[in-house]
């Protein structure tokens, strides 16, 4: 648990505060039913240890990605998987994106290794320009971490880039860590899981938490055709690190293939239509295609719509953005309109409004 330490990340609700949460980006709908019935199925299971080699779970997931079960290692949520792999690796040095997600940088640091950013810009949407494979080339990083979808941005990495930065990795030797933790939340067909067998430098991050909404349960997993890399990540992990609940948990959620379909589907019509009331409201929006939307307001936003009961994630601790910028979940539709109503009321009673409260 966090001891004297500040949450970095939403889904805080356990002050009592908020009774709608747009903080955290997890599926919408909630955790399918087929996987609430898994975890009442295996509670009388739980005076036992779990399979400390996950044997079901690694062959539903096989199954639902096509890859090789000795591709895949199970780990307690992402962040879990995110630690060993620098433990595991040990980098000197490591290039990261910024602004995006906070883990990465977290547990690069505590394994000792010195980290560079290569800063996105909103004139280009936040999309990494193809000097990001000149920089790779001269700095010559141990590793480089990219979410694809970027969080908090939502931006799916252009080919463009993503192309020759596989090529100059697997040529120059620099591990390559990729999140794919929402990438199953945007439609995207591209998949570098594929690619896994002639880049044995490549690991691919995944988890449960986000398309399941299974945030509560903790699992996560990670695909690499490197199997001493899983071998040495497994030795950083605790004996029985994915406790039977999410054992069961995740070779359910694996066969929701409509829950996931019909996620995506009010992906489509939601996202869209947030993102315009945001506009509409003064806001810029970045045109994310994730479950989540970037976008810049008045500084102080956050703390006002908790004074209404909402949550809203405040981007002022990733580097290259700061104060004033915000990451909101897309919802469900009434929850979308609660959210820009209470905005407009803001907006309201302030004059100086989207620049200031």
């Amino acid at each position: 648990m966090l001891y004297q330490t500040k949450n970095p990340h939403g889904g805080d609700i356990y002050a009592g505060d908020i009774t709608l949460d747009f903080s955290a980006n997890t599926n919408p709908y909630g955790t399918p039913e087929g996987v609430r019935q898994a975890i009442r199925d295996c509670l009388c299971r739980l005076d036992r240890y779990p399979d400390p080699y996950c044997r079901q779970l690694t062959a539903a997931i096989a199954a639902f990605e096509g890859v090789r079960p000795e591709y895949i290692l199970c780990g307690n949520g992402a962040a879990e998987l995110i630690r060993s792999w620098c433990a595991a690796v040990r980098p000197r040095l490591a290039l990261e994106l910024a602004p995006t997600f906070s883990e990465y940088s977290l547990a690069l640091t505590q394994a000792g290794c010195r980290v560079e950013r290569y800063n996105l810009c909103r004139e280009n949407l936040f999309d990494p320009q193809p000097d990001l494979v000149d920089r790779v080339e001269r700095l010559r990083p141990d590793a480089v971490f990219l979410c694809h979808p970027n969080n908090p941005t939502g931006r799916l990495l252009p080919a463009a880039v993503l192309e020759p930065l596989l090529e100059v990795c697997r040529r120059q030797g620099t591990r390559l860590f990729v999140d794919e933790c929402f990438l199953d939340l945007t439609g995207c067909p591209d998949r570098l899981k594929d690619r896994l067998a002639e880049n044995p430098n490549l690991f691919l991050l995944k988890a449960f938490t986000k398309s399941y909404g299974m945030a509560g349960v903790r699992l996560g997993y990670g695909l690499s055709a490197d199997s001493d890399l899983l071998a040495a990540m497994a030795r950083c992990s605790q004996p029985w690190n994915v406790s039977t609940p999410a054992q069961a948990a995740g070779a359910a959620a694996v066969q929701e293939t409509e829950f996931l379909s019909r996620t995506l589907s009010l992906l489509d019509r939601q996202r869209p239509a947030l993102r315009r009331g945001l506009e509409q409201l003064g806001l810029w929006v970045c045109p994310g295609a994730a479950n989540y939307l970037l976008f810049s307001g008045p500084e102080g936003l956050d703390t006002a719509l908790r004074r209404e009961g909402i949550g809203l994630r405040s981007c002022a601790n990733f580097a290259a953005l700061g104060p004033g910028w915000y990451r909101t979940a897309v919802r469900l539709e009434h929850e979308n309109k609660q959210l820009l109503a209470a905005l407009q009321r803001l907006a309201e009673r302030s004059k100086q409004w989207p620049a200031a409260l």
